[in-house]
């Protein structure tokens, strides 16, 4: 089993006789300390803080994770304390994929990802939306 343990408990776990998520960016398991204190976040978009949405795929990636990283920061937490994502996509493909692989491993850096769950949706909330990230938050001790 691979394991990385990080601040404030957080260890992110791989169990042996499951296939490597690392290139897929997650990781299979987070598991929290006892009395950890959570933030949950909220599905975040690709609009910027005008409310616009960008037509293309990728920049409203990047934008949703630096939505999100906006998010996390408010609440006194940092993207390393990620403990788990979920993702939805409009017409997921492997390229699809392929991206947002790229723009988290840009946003979360190197190193374990969080455990991920990644819906394929046929919409979202708005119009021309492409992309949502949610997030559970381990936070430091109050």
């Amino acid at each position: 089993m691979t394991e990385h343990s990080g601040r404030n408990g957080l260890s992110l776990l791989n169990p042996p006789g499951l296939y490597d998520p690392a290139p897929n960016g997650y990781s299979h398991v987070a598991l929290l300390p006892p009395g950890a204190r959570l933030a949950f976040i909220a599905g975040q978009g690709g609009e910027n803080v005008g409310g616009r949405l960008s037509e293309d795929f990728r920049e409203q990636v990047r934008q949703a994770l630096a939505n999100l990283r906006l998010a996390i920061e408010a609440v006194g937490g940092t993207a390393q304390q990620i403990a788990k994502l979920t993702v939805l996509i409009v017409d997921h493909s492997e390229a699809r994929l392929q991206v947002f692989g790229e723009e988290l491993a840009g946003a979360l850096g190197s190193g374990p990802k969080p455990a991920c769950t990644l819906i394929p949706v046929p919409r979202l909330a708005l119009d021309g939306m492409l992309f949502e990230i949610e997030a559970v938050v381990l936070l430091p001790e109050a």
